[in-house]
């Protein structure tokens, strides 16, 4: 399995990642490239899936970044891990909903190599912890798949500004709200990067053909 593992130091604005997983993808598909694994961080920024609803803005002062991903609105922002990625599902059974649980397990077992218990919810996407009955969501899920190929990524709030998501309903869900690692356990979480590439290569090795 021959994918590159890309890590940025500096925030990447949110257009210049998308061009690139763009080319990536259309050489991936002409056998030109190999797929892609791409840690990242962006500046601050709201983007919106292609389900989106405009009553879910807010602050109508905001601006808002149409995007080409499935899902609603999110943020963006310092303090938020971004693993971005170019895979190719044809290698891997054409299956989204494996893939999507691929990501799952991916962020539940990297967190929970840090103490933290998370949970996937088949009703709302992402990734949730459970504090006194409360739930909120630590991880964000957003693909778009084109010629079997699936792209974009997922985020895992870190230390990242919460007061962000009060101009938005993220992921357009009303009744639940949005944490950080922080907020959960006030830790180190060295090697968080690592970890996240190391298991969602072992989880992808289940998906191929």
């Amino acid at each position: 399995m021959n994918i590159e593992i890309k890590k940025s130091k500096n925030p990447i604005k949110y257009e210049d990642a998308i061009r690139l997983m763009e080319e990536r993808l259309s050489n991936l598909n002409k056998d030109k490239s190999c797929e892609l694994i791409w840690i990242l961080e962006h500046s601050d920024i709201y983007t919106a899936g292609t389900s989106y609803d405009k009553n879910e803005i807010l602050d109508k002062s905001i601006k808002i970044l149409k995007t080409n991903r499935g899902g609603k609105i999110t943020y963006h922002g310092p303090g938020q891990l971004i693993c971005y990625f170019v895979i190719d599902l044809k290698k891997r059974n054409k299956d989204i909903r494996k893939f999507i649980t691929v990501i799952e397990k991916t962020i539940i077992n990297t967190l929970k190599f840090y103490n933290i218990n998370t949970f996937a919810d088949k009703d709302n996407i992402g990734i949730w912890y459970n504090k006194n009955s409360k739930l909120k969501k630590v991880a964000a899920i957003g693909i778009r798949v084109s010629k079997w190929i699936a792209y974009h990524g997922f985020s895992i709030n870190i230390n990242n500004d919460l007061n962000k998501y009060s101009s938005i309903i993220p992921c357009g869900i009303k009744n639940k709200g949005v944490t950080n690692l922080k907020e959960i356990n006030d830790q180190k979480y060295n090697c968080l990067e690592d970890k996240i590439i190391e298991n969602f290569i072992s989880n992808l090795k289940d998906l191929s053909v």
